[in-house]
């Protein structure tokens, strides 16, 4: 069973400094153990001006300004949102945001959290995302904080798993943005896309040959250094770790669908050495090949 409780105005010590609309909420015990999980969501719009304070929270927040301008104190440094800007927040870290006194703001907010969420904005920060960041495409958010509300609001039997839906759909379009784009103008990004491609679909091609960084930069004259930085930074992986991904899943391919032996896959996979590829599938598959093919063989 979940609960909501639905509130009109948020109270203080000086009185109402805030209009809001927002739906607390208790996910199921199934929810909080197996899914990301919605604490909380809402919108507000701010009487005068104030403060929140916060710490402690096992809790994620995001925010996107509808309107107006505050800031954001959070980790030592002071962020400085306008319309269209977002937040997303750690906050088990303590943070405070406050609004602008001439230009009083309105948000959408949602609360959530999940026993991976650490690790998924542990991630967010390596790939770039910042605590607060000019969004290139606020209306997303906006619809997806729009619909988490209504679902949050309905009574529908599968709830939950249409709020980790939404959720995981938030979290992916915070992933798409977390390149900090400020950082680099259009044409740089387009650059370094275009350069990067042409190697990719090479290793997309040659990934069962032998392939090293080396070899690669002389093929497409680019400093490896170069290479490993922009390769990652438009893939979100590295290109080994990329490369062994690509090995890995013709293993799999190769284990189910055909009956090589065990280094025969190792060598089509572009491994020469056996006992390694069986080391390394078992790293990333939990089982030892001869057992993945025994689980997907099963009569």
């Amino acid at each position: 069973m979940c609960y909501t409780i639905l509130m009109n105005t948020s109270m203080f010590d000086d009185g109402p400094v805030v209009q809001s609309a927002r739906i607390i909420y208790t996910a199921s015990a199934f929810a909080k153990a197996n899914t990301i999980h919605l604490q909380e969501i809402g919108e507000l719009k701010a009487i005068k001006p104030h403060a929140s304070y916060r710490e402690n929270l096992d809790s994620y927040l995001f925010f996107l300004v509808l309107e107006g301008s505050g800031k954001v104190h959070f980790e030592k440094k002071d962020f400085f949102l306008t319309k269209g800007d977002c937040a997303f927040l750690d906050c088990r870290q303590p943070y405070f945001h406050q609004t602008d006194a001439d230009d009083l703001w309105r948000l959408k907010w949602a609360h959530f959290y999940g026993s991976n969420m650490n690790g998924i904005y542990d991630k967010y920060l390596q790939r770039g995302g910042l605590p607060c960041f000019t969004s290139q495409r606020p209306w997303e958010y906006q619809s997806l904080l729009d619909k988490l509300h209504a679902i949050a609001a309905s009574d529908l039997y599968i709830r939950d798993m249409k709020i980790y839906e939404k959720l995981t759909a938030l979290l992916c379009l915070l992933m798409e943005e977390s390149w900090n784009p400020s950082a680099r103008s259009p044409r740089t990004r387009a650059n370094s896309r275009c350069e990067i491609q042409s190697v990719k679909d090479y290793i997309d091609q040659h990934y069962t040959e032998k392939i090293s960084l080396d070899g690669l930069a002389q093929i497409f004259y680019i400093n490896k250094f170069h290479l490993t930085r922009v390769f990652k930074m438009n893939y979100g992986i590295s290109i080994n770790s990329y490369i062994q991904q690509l090995r890995i899943t013709q293993a799999k391919r190769l284990l189910r669908f055909s009956d090589l032996p065990i280094q025969a896959v190792a060598l089509e996979c572009g491994i020469d050495d056996a006992n390694y590829f069986s080391r390394m599938f078992k790293k990333i598959e939990d089982v030892s090949p001869g057992e993945f093919r025994r689980m997907w063989k099963k009569e």
